[in-house]
């Protein structure tokens, strides 16, 4: 069954027009009135419906799609194991690609780091239209792979800046080729929240890492082969999410 994204508040028995991209969406599959297609509204807050809502098409309009909101299933698959990615942004639609593959292994935030040797550089309104897009990649991804909850991707940032406010209590974890690194699945014990570090393109720099460093990151390995700056974080990702 279709399942679309629908961040309007939701409730059996609603009726209520479908944001523009589910709409669209809709009208691409040429579904009918009578079709029965599932809701989720995706949010992260205590106040947000969690689980999914079965809907059916009412009316199809020339832009616009109406649907009757059905019986709630109580259905969430998120990660045991809550994994918030600081990641170098990566070049071309790469960080694209890890955001989309992130969100399907179970992330539960990502912030994108501007870090020195990140070869996109992000201010302004295009930092702003980035963050959006990268946000509509998290949801696509959502209604592809079964979550009901939409990952979080925060605001373009830089370590110096984000260091000072990381999550409270998380364990922080860096990936590093340094010597004197732990194997990640001797750093992580298990349960509790995760904050992974990982750099762009060529890595953090030395002064970077130090600074991660100095704030209570902890230098991990991955093993002894080096990982592209997309497939790290997604490795370290599904072998957190399993301790």
């Amino acid at each position: 069954m279709p399942r679309f994204h629908c961040p309007a508040p939701l409730a059996a028995g609603a009726e209520l027009d479908l944001p523009p991209g589910a709409a669209r969406h809709v009208q691409v599959l040429r579904l009918q009135p009578g079709d029965t297609i599932t809701l989720f509204h995706g949010g992260l807050g205590a106040d947000a419906p969690g689980g999914e809502f079965d809907a059916t098409v009412l009316r199809m309009g020339r832009s616009d799609v109406r649907v009757l909101v059905g019986a709630h299933r109580a259905i969430e698959r998120e990660a045991p194991r809550a994994v918030h990615l600081l990641a170098g942004i990566t070049a071309n639609d790469r960080m694209d690609w890890l955001v989309e593959k992130a969100t399907e292994l179970g992330v539960a935030s990502i912030t994108p780091l501007m870090a020195e040797r990140s070869v996109l550089k992000l201010k302004g309104e295009r930092a702003d239209k980035k963050i959006a897009h990268w946000q509509a990649v998290a949801v696509a991804a959502c209604e592809q792979c079964g979550r009901n909850r939409v990952p979080l991707v925060h605001a373009a940032v830089e370590l110096a800046r984000w260091v000072g406010t990381p999550p409270d209590g998380a364990l922080r974890l860096l990936l590093s080729l340094r010597e004197g690194t732990a194997p990640l699945g001797s750093a992580a014990a298990p349960g509790g929240p995760v904050v992974f570090l990982s750099g762009p393109e060529g890595g953090l720099s030395r002064a970077e890492e130090d600074l991660a460093l100095q704030h209570g990151f902890a230098p991990v390995t991955l093993g002894p082969r080096v990982l592209r700056a997309e497939t790290a974080p997604l490795a370290a990702l599904a072998a957190l999410t399993l301790l």
